[in-house]
């Protein structure tokens, strides 16, 4: 029975480990406005659950002690880099939320995104909440749960660090994210180039109007507009992206 006690034990240490690095890195689950209670009682809930389905995956325990605590390490690190890959292509987002707000005029008016933990575009806070209100809607946060559950077929329990890959595998994923923020602010790049080239060619030619009293409101206004039309096909064009990423990393 002690033998039996202090297998599960063992068991139960290593997953909560990498489950439990994993979503304080997760999107949603690290906010601030949840406590270090919260997750960690989420952590323990999981790990419980999954504990007698990943016990084939682990190996017997290490005798030694400082392996074990290179198991354990490791283990942070896993759970660690699958948090810090989600957080990567959710900050696809902030790069719209900063074309948003710079094509609105809205630039200057910042307030706390709880979801990156800093003083953002007000724009960039509605987008990042409401996408995260989604993905917890649609049952996406599932999907970064098995992400997380998958990843012990892919990073076996005691096998080497693969640090070259993980530095490769964030690298393409941050600039596919750069790539994919681009594409979905797009709407408000051309609106910002053509609002400004309609400005300067009023300006040259009617000197006379004071061009600044009429293209701040003006800018708001369509800015607001174009923004209220494109929010439900930028969050599901994000949503898709966030999807297929997770897939990926799975596959």
């Amino acid at each position: 029975m002690a033998q039996i006690l202090n297998l599960e034990v063992y068991r139960f240490i290593f997953v909560f480990l990498r489950i439990g690095a994993a979503v304080a890195f997760m999107p949603g689950f690290m906010n601030s406005y949840i406590s270090t209670r919260q997750r960690l009682s989420v952590a323990l809930a999981i790990t419980i659950v999954l504990v007698p389905f990943l016990g084939s995956y682990l190996p017997p325990a290490p005798a030694d002690f400082l392996k074990m605590a290179k198991i354990c390490l490791f283990e942070i690190t896993y759970g660690v880099f699958i948090g810090v890959f989600m957080q990567v292509l959710y900050s696809s987002l902030s790069l719209v939320g900063n074309f948003a707000g710079q094509a609105i005029g809205f630039s200057n008016a910042q307030i706390f995104d709880p979801a990156f933990q800093t003083q953002s575009i007000v724009i960039e806070t509605f987008l990042s909440i409401t996408a995260l209100t989604v993905i917890f809607i649609t049952d996406l946060h599932h999907l970064m749960l098995g992400a997380v559950i998958d990843s012990y077929s892919l990073f076996p329990v005691g096998g080497p660090l693969p640090v070259a890959d993980f530095s490769n595998f964030l690298s393409q994923t941050l600039n596919q994210s750069f790539i994919m923020g681009f594409k979905i602010g797009s709407p408000f790049i051309a609106f910002s180039i053509i609002f400004y080239v309609g400005m300067g060619l009023v300006s040259r030619l009617m000197p006379q109007l004071n061009i600044f009293f009429l293209s701040l409101p003006l800018q708001i206004y369509l800015g607001l507009g174009l923004l209220l039309i494109t929010v439900p096909m930028m969050v599901l064009w994000f949503l898709r992206y966030y999807e297929e990423g997770l897939e990926q990393f799975v596959k």
